[in-house]
């Protein structure tokens, strides 16, 4: 026949959209044209299919080749195409059987010797092919990740001439249906928070933080534990369920490259250098890509010396903060990607760093510190549920041994917190709305009236108010405590650092 039609997949956002890869010979002048809005690394694959057909001992056909990639409208791009394509042309020039290729999906780059080179966003894909039923055909070195998703049939590959093979009946391919080894309950491995010395509130606002899913600014000279801290905040939070960690390991894959299996389950700390943009820091590009907000996905995102990033690329994670995606516009797409990430940010007290110091370093003047900290806008820092002093430690206090507790013991009480939280309003007390708020952060008298009384002391927004609601009930729960009682409002309220100020 002169006409082949093969499946693939697209790249929008965090979907895959189904592509139909149509290939059609006819008579005429040779020529080899692709359209249905092909970017650059679609169209130069129309020299890869050649020479790879060609090195793979097949007859490349001298007609008029026309490859439909549909829909039309949908930008497509990468060389995930080369396979199909590849094969449409075989199939239509009558050198394999076209009867079962509409029984797969196909993705991967060749070599022009005929291998198969890794795609980006093979986790993603392989999800879309599960919901129509059909087998995912996919370079050999995507086999690891594709796996990770249930319910869909997995064929490695790598190279041309494997898969002509079975499409001929000559040598079948093995399926890679289970995940592997690398994916099973392995005990994920963290730093962990007995290596730090002192710092208890630190380390009482990190568990309310890890139990909620509360945002939180650490403050505090250098060399106090501020980054060590940040660094072991993965060791607490609970572990990651399979939806999460799909989420996770998809998201990571359409970022670049392949998605690491030693990841699997181990959540994301992203600690992006102050000199980030802010699409570095959002995701974009002319053809959308996740950014670090994204690629955080439950997990942290670390931003050590806060007032050191450019104010733009600050602001732009206030709508990330309270709705939990990104949407990235541009003139030929949309798309929109998950951001559901735990903020954890750091920075000094002044430009020198040594304000309220025990050494009596600092010489900066009072103006001096109102500009730095103004780098820092109050729309923000309005959404940073916590915000605290890390103070530096004594001499004699980081001379003398200390017991601290482990993250596993931390992280016990996290996970039972987080529980109670699943079981009342299946979320998190950082993602609840205004209604929630009201259903199940209700105050008793005494909390209702010191929450009053540092509203006017205070001049706290709305906002902030709800926020402190929002933590008051986190501090309940790991409490055990089904009432929000006074003293659970009055330490929530001295997390407000920066409002205190």
């Amino acid at each position: 026949m002169s006409l082949a039609i093969l499946y693939s997949r697209a790249l929008s956002g965090m979907d895959a959209p189904l592509v139909s890869v149509e290939v059609h010979l006819s008579n005429g002048l040779p020529s080899f044209t692709i359209v249905g809005l092909p970017e650059t690394e679609v169209r130069e694959s129309r020299d890869r299919v050649r020479a790879a057909l060609q090195n793979a001992r097949f007859k490349f056909p001298i007609q008029r080749i026309i490859v439909n990639l549909a829909p039309a409208d949908l930008p497509k791009e990468s060389g995930r195409f080369d396979l199909p394509i590849a094969l449409g042309i075989l199939a239509a020039s009558g050198q394999i059987p076209s009867d079962q290729l509409n029984q797969y999906e196909w993705a991967g780059e060749l070599s022009l010797n005929g291998q198969l080179r890794p795609i980006r966003g093979a986790l993603a894909m392989t999800y879309g092919a599960s919901l129509t039923g059909r087998s995912f055909v996919l370079p050999q070195q995507n086999a690891s990740e594709a796996a990770l998703v249930k319910d869909v049939v997995v064929y490695p590959v790598s190279s041309l001439l494997q898969i002509c093979a079975h499409l001929l009946g000559q040598q079948p391919l093995h399926s890679c249906d289970e995940a592997p080894a690398g994916a099973n309950e392995n005990e994920v491995c963290y730093p962990d928070m007995r290596d730090v010395k002192g710092q208890a509130q630190a380390k009482r606002a990190l568990e309310i933080a890890a139990a909620g899913g509360h945002s939180l600014l650490m403050i505090g000279p250098p060399g106090t534990g501020k980054s060590m801290l940040a660094k072991r905040m993965p060791g607490i939070l609970p572990s990651m369920t399979e939806q999460e960690a799909l989420e996770s390991a998809a998201i990571q894959s359409l970022g670049g490259g392949r998605f690491d299996l030693a990841n699997w389950k181990r959540r994301p700390f992203r600690a992006p250098h102050h000199t980030a943009s802010a699409v570095a820091l959002v995701g974009g590009g002319s053809i959308p890509r996740p950014g670090e907000i994204s690629l955080a996905m439950h997990g942290i995102l670390f931003l050590d010396e806060l007032p050191e990033f450019e104010r733009r690329v600050l602001e732009v994670l206030r709508e990330p903060l309270e709705s939990g995606h990104i949407t990235i516009s541009r003139a030929k797409q949309r798309a929109d990607f998950p951001a559901k990430f735990q903020l954890i940010a750091a920075m000094n007290p002044c430009p020198c760093g040594y304000l309220g110091h025990y050494a009596g370093k600092c010489r900066c003047t009072p103006d001096q510190i109102v500009r730095y900290r103004g780098k820092l806008s109050g729309p923000l820092l309005d959404r940073i549920d916590i915000q605290i002093e890390v103070p530096a430690l004594p001499q004699q206090d980081m001379l003398r041994p200390q017991r601290s507790e482990a993250s596993d013991v931390i992280r016990s009480r996290v996970e039972l917190a987080r529980q109670h939280q699943l079981a009342r309003q299946n979320k998190p007390n950082a993602e609840l709305a205004v209604q929630e708020i009201e259903a199940y952060c209700a105050l008793t008298k005494e909390g209702s009236n010191l929450l009053e009384q540092a509203m006017t002391r205070l001049n706290i927004s709305a906002r902030a108010f709800h926020r402190i609601l929002k933590l008051a009930r986190t501090i309940a729960d790991l409490s055990g405590s089904e009432a929000i009682l006074g003293a659970h409002v009055a330490e929530a309220i001295q997390y407000r650092r920066m409002d205190r100020n």
